[in-house]
């Protein structure tokens, strides 16, 4: 946001009584204790030196902050019904993203012949797509944690909208390509901004049913996009539909974001409430605590795209749980070469049908989300009020990882044993359900544990997380096709099966031993001590 200089220039005779201090953090009624405890760490962590301690700063009576303007300004007291609108509208400018992501999937092969390319430019399609997610994250998470969550979506959906149209016309592959790579950029704004979005609107009680509801939306899209791709191929329909599907549907969101979407970052409102304030009274002292910050270029710099490769670096739980994550979502996309192989060459499906193989995925995604809210959050929301209403340590959040850790490798093995085309066909699909399952219950303890343990930096971990994983989603369709026929359908998911089952240990290690990192971390919180 615009820097701006909090220098006295004249007191107001009368000041509103409605422009009263507020606390600078979003938090609600039931984590004042939570607030206290941030607040005590923060003091601990920063200070370094013995002696008494100095005397305490004046107040600022310009301040604005959020204490006593809760009801007004903090998204946490928002209506129920009202930020449960904002939680599926940010889940859907998601699924936006990942339906475009896989949505060409079935339609490759006409693509391959419409322009007279290999079988690996075509796979470069869906790749190239992903690829985007690693370069606009970098940007759009940080950037929405100084310049606020709508004005970033504003800007980033509103070019990756006309990419659509572009990949819809584009006169040859390597300009589709280009805007498939340009709209992945774009396109990876909701990846970081949405779950942002969610943090900013729930407290930890219930940010865990939101979340999981959220992180249904990376399935869907995956999962849907293959069957439409998959029909329209069956049915001889143009290629270039898929990308006018596209193109409408962002043209929807972006208007949605445009007409629906508030600002949900509490320091951007209160620099809002502070400009707002100064020009009512007249009075230039009124200012945030964003404000009156003099930064370099470097420290921007560093700030904004350096701060989730500094973070990565300085955090060994964050690095350790970015590449579990990134595992998984490389299984994901490497899933839209593998299902054809499995279902088509060896069951003899049609694109249509083998299309819908993927619903499996989705379904595991649905019985992931329905146990995290029935079982995994009420157990989370019983350890909170056993505490007393104090902060739960992260590492609560770790537990439906240590389900879903060996699950995943069961999976795996599943598949790899029982995909022969002697085999029911069934049996592949459940292993998929099983699979969908711990994906989600991975993804969504990452997800909560991350935000738990970084707080105010969550959107920073979110992006280079986001990046990492997408580096893994490009990169694992460009070699599937190969590894599968190498190593055959055993062999290629036995080998995937191993590696997840060197991941098994990592949410137990965590569990036992991650308060201990955390008490050593430069960028966590402690707020459970």
């Amino acid at each position: 946001m615009p820097p701006a200089t909090a220098t006295p220039s004249r007191r107001s005779e009368a000041i509103p009584e409605t422009a009263s201090r507020h606390s600078s953090e979003t938090l609600g009624d039931d984590e004042e204790n939570r607030e206290a405890d941030l607040e005590a760490a923060n003091a601990e962590k920063n200070n370094k030196m013995d002696g008494p301690a100095p005397p305490p700063a004046p107040e600022d009576e310009f301040l604005v902050v959020m204490k006593g303007r809760e009801a007004e300004l903090s998204p946490h007291h928002w209506k129920t019904s009202y930020r449960w609108a904002l939680t599926c509208l940010a889940g859907l400018f998601v699924l936006n993203a990942t339906f475009a992501s896989s949505a060409p999937s079935n339609l490759i092969p006409q693509i391959i012949e419409h322009f007279h390319v290999s079988e690996e430019v075509g796979v470069l399609l869906i790749a190239i797509f992903v690829a985007g997610y690693c370069l606009g994250p970098l940007l759009w998470g940080p950037l929405s944690e100084r310049y606020g969550r709508r004005k970033i979506m504003y800007i980033s959906f509103f070019p990756y909208f006309m990419f659509q149209l572009g990949c819809a016309l584009s006169p040859n592959i390597g300009a589709l390509l280009a805007f498939r790579f340009l709209g992945g950029c774009f396109a990876s704004s909701p990846l970081t901004a949405s779950g942002a979005i969610i943090a900013d609107l729930w407290d930890a009680d219930r940010r865990g049913d939101a979340l999981a509801i959220f992180a249904l939306m990376p399935f869907a899209g995956p999962a849907l996009a293959p069957i439409i791709s998959g029909f329209m191929y069956v049915t001889g329909t143009d290629y270039k539909w898929i990308f006018w599907v596209l193109f409408i549907f962002a043209g929807v969101c972006f208007i949605l974001i445009v007409a629906l979407l508030p600002e949900t970052y509490a320091p951007y409102i209160l620099y809002t409430e502070a400009k707002r304030l100064r020009k009512e009274t007249g009075d230039d002292r009124w200012h945030a605590a964003t404000e009156g910050r003099v930064e370099t270029f470097k420290d921007v710099l560093r700030r904004t795209v350096a701060k989730p490769f500094i973070m990565i670096m300085e955090e060994p739980m964050l690095l350790v749980l970015t590449i579990y994550m990134s595992f998984l979502y490389g299984v994901i996309y490497l899933l839209f070469e593998a299902v054809p192989i499995i279902f088509v060459e060896q069951h003899g499906l049609n694109s249509g049908e083998a299309g819908l193989v993927f619903l499996a995925l989705l379904s595991g995604g649905v019985i992931g989300v329905l146990s995290y809210i029935f079982y995994f959050n009420p157990a989370y929301k019983r350890k909170h009020h056993e505490l007393g209403g104090k902060p739960v340590p992260p590492e609560v959040r770790l537990i439906p990882i240590c389900v879903a850790a060996p699950g995943l490798a069961i999976s795996f093995f599943w598949i790899a044993f029982t995909s022969y085309p002697s085999i029911s066909i069934a049996s592949p699909i459940l292993a998929i359900v099983l699979l969908g399952a711990c994906v989600l219950w991975i993804f969504l303890g990452v997800f909560n544990y991350l935000i738990d343990t970084y707080l105010m930096n969550a959107a920073s971990a979110l992006a280079i997380n986001t990046v990492c994983r997408s580096a893994f989603g490009a990169g694992f369709p460009l070699f599937a096709t190969q590894m599968y026929n190498k190593l055959s359908t055993p062999g290629a998911t036995g080998l995937l099966a191993g590696i997840a089952t060197v991941f098994i240990p990592v949410p137990f290690v965590l569990y036992r031993y991650g308060k201990k990192i955390r008490m050593m971390s430069k960028n966590a919180i402690i707020i459970d001590k």
